[in-house]
């Protein structure tokens, strides 16, 4: 069974460019760390992240198991004010999120 993870998406136009902030709420686990018992907690990362304005892909980013728990990202693009920014991820346990925010 799929979980769910929190996904925050914050964009803003200015001067031409959209900025696009996000956080994801993801342990991001890299397969070495252990439980109390001693055994190896599996890893579990996002792979892929994939932001799109108006249905253009914007940024494409593969990631893997040494990015940051919660990881945090931010970017500019060339767009205006109405564009819809969606952001969507998958990680290695076939989990996915995603957020959509219109630009103001």
């Amino acid at each position: 069974m799929a979980k769910k993870f929190k996904t925050r998406l914050k964009v803003k136009e200015k001067g031409g460019k959209v900025n696009v902030k996000a956080i994801v709420s993801h342990p991001m686990l890299t397969g070495l760390t252990k439980d109390k018992k001693g055994n190896k907690i599996p890893e579990h990362f996002i792979q892929e992240v994939i932001v799109t304005a108006n249905d253009k892909v914007v940024m494409t980013a593969n990631w893997g198991p040494a990015v940051s728990k919660d990881p945090y990202i931010s970017f500019d693009y060339a767009g205006k004010s109405g564009d819809l920014v969606k952001l969507a991820w998958t990680d290695n346990q076939e989990n996915t999120g995603e957020a959509e925010k219109k630009v103001k």
